[in-house]
């Protein structure tokens, strides 16, 4: 984590919204995407200042409270890029293509990583507060290709809840089965799509354009099935989405669809028109998360591990190196020893091979609690505890510290939704129920990610049990005394190297788990017990959210 990005105190900004068009120049996706996110902000109460990025000039940046969001820039001038890159600008990027690349396409490359030589606009990316993209698979082609960790998937494009709430009045039954859209921009592929109808001896019927947009969902609305062969890695395909939910089927490359990457592309009609609307709501509420948070100079972004060590010592030297390999690795990596469930004298022993900076040598079992007292000692901004059977994935740190720029909260590897007041039974999500988006829950385990001063509020209050229940407490005292959401990252099923961990079902089943090792209603009772006590003393579940 850089520290360039600190959640303060919320409020309203001034905002210079900067673009190469707006809508009431071009009717484009980007315009379109564009034009929703500045009503949204100005029906928010924010002050939005629209500026063709051809007049953006470096005069214009002298500090005035200002937050610039910067959409298509291909008219910005270097010096002003540069100007913002280097200078105190609170910026964010909103990418609708990719300007990273000189051919504004990675897929002229192997794999959509281009050569060195092929890249531009690193450092305008790299400075920026937050990159937002449009579908999962742009975020990791502009990862891989500058490096960034501030990047942020929203995984939609944005239409307004009128627009979406009346896409229905738009479907209609069929009349041709194979329509094309034409278009004149060569990317768009009208050509190629007419080809594959000549090839596969299919009628077609070409859909024209229209400048008013109900008309042109009502011609799309009229295709069972639209043809349609983008010659560019499309960031989510405005067209394909509204095609979808209009009722059409796809014939496409989804190799070059955004939309193609996000779990949503296998939904249609209504259930996508929903997805949409959530998808949405979420991304205007990033949006106002990150122009809210002002940079602070609090805290030194660092992180402290702690990694507990119990009847599980065989695993602590391959935890400590997954450790040392984080893309982000934490500063200083300490282990909290129980006894008596390991040697001692191992440890001890082999301490100066571990890899440990810390060795807590505890001659009594501090059970579940020890290792957040010792926490309270350390001297970095962030705390990252790992239970005895958690390995990481090489970006989970990574992923936590961007999760704790859009969510700020006690994170966790895998969270639990609670069904019911004072009953544990519980939806899981993390890595044993991979979410691809961040998802907030009622507690989390396994791995946890918190501010060391959050530590306060877990001492609050007495625990129900010393024996069991310290994810429970902490997320109940954190959120009764210090407002703090408990939130779970995103577990991507396609990248691994995201999770909180990846060996749990074949560590974390073995006969020392303390849910099997211990008589299991009792465990479950006490645990019921907790969220009880919780819940009875003030604790809000998520579902009554």
């Amino acid at each position: 984590m850089n520290g360039r990005v600190k959640l303060g105190k919320l409020q309203k900004r001034k905002i210079v919204f900067v673009a190469d068009f707006f809508r009431d120049n071009l009717l484009g996706g980007a315009e379109a995407n564009d034009e929703v996110l500045i009503s949204h902000l100005e029906a928010y109460g924010h002050t939005v200042k629209k500026c063709m990025s051809r007049d953006l000039r470096v005069s214009d940046l002298v500090s005035n409270g200002s937050f610039f969001i910067i959409s298509n820039f291909i008219g910005l001038k270097e010096e002003v890029k540069h100007a913002i890159a280097v200078g105190r600008i609170d910026y964010l990027i909103y990418e609708h293509d990719h300007k990273y690349v000189k051919t504004r396409d990675p897929s002229k490359f192997k794999n959509f990583k281009a050569p060195e030589d092929q890249i531009v606009n690193r450092e305008f990316y790299k400075n920026a507060k937050a990159v937002v993209v449009l579908s999962e698979v742009c975020k990791g082609v502009i990862e891989q290709n500058l490096g960034l960790t501030n990047v942020h998937n929203i995984g939609c494009s944005l239409w307004s809840e009128q627009r979406l709430d009346t896409i229905d009045e738009y479907r209609s039954t069929p009349k041709y089965e194979y329509g094309i859209v034409n278009s004149s921009n060569q990317i768009k592929g009208t050509q190629e799509a007419i080809q594959w109808c000549v090839d596969n001896n299919k009628d077609y019927h070409i859909i024209q354009p229209s400048d008013y947009e109900p008309t042109f969902l009502l011609r799309i609305g009229k295709a069972e099935k639209l043809v349609f062969f983008p010659q560019v890695l499309e960031t989510f395909s405005r067209l394909a989405c509204e095609a979808k939910m209009l009722g059409c089927k796809l014939i496409t490359k989804p190799k070059l669809l955004g939309f193609a990457s996000e779990e949503c592309f296998k939904l249609e009609g209504d259930d996508l028109v929903e997805e949409m609307k959530k998808r949405v709501k979420n991304a205007l509420s990033l949006f106002e998360r990150l122009i809210e948070s002002q940079e602070q100079e609090v805290g030194d972004g660092e992180t402290t591990a702690i990694l507990t060590l119990y009847k599980r010592p065989q695993l602590l030297k391959e935890q400590i190196k997954a450790l040392r390999n984080q893309s982000n690795p934490p500063k200083e990596i300490w282990v909290w020893g129980n006894a008596p469930g390991w040697n001692r004298d191992m440890v001890t022993n082999d301490l100066e091979n571990c890899g440990a900076d810390r060795i807590f040598n505890n001659d009594h079992n501090w059970k579940f609690y020890g290792r957040f007292a010792a926490a309270m000692l350390v001297d970095t901004e962030f705390v990252a505890i790992f239970d005895d059977d958690t390995l990481p994935g090489k970006d989970w740190l990574s992923n936590c510290h961007q999760t704790m720029q859009t969510n700020e909260g006690i994170l966790g590897g895998v969270g639990c939704i609670l069904p019911a007041e004072g009953y544990y039974g519980h939806q899981r999500v993390g890595w044993s129920h991979p979410n691809e988006e961040v998802q907030e829950v009622d507690l989390v385990g396994h791995a946890w990610f918190f501010k060391r001063d959050w530590l306060q509020y877990l001492w609050r209050e007495k625990p129900q049990t010393w024996d069991n229940g310290e994810d429970i407490q902490f997320s109940y005292l954190a959120q009764k005394y210090g407002g703090i959401k408990t939130f779970v990252p995103p577990h991507p099923k396609a990248k691994p190297e995201m999770f909180s961990s990846l060996k749990g079902m074949e560590y974390g089943v073995d006969d020392v788990a303390t849910s099997a090792s211990r008589n299991h209603k009792v465990f479950y009772e006490e645990r019921n017990e907790c969220v009880n006590n919780a819940v009875k003393n003030g604790w809000k579940l998520v579902k009554d959210k």
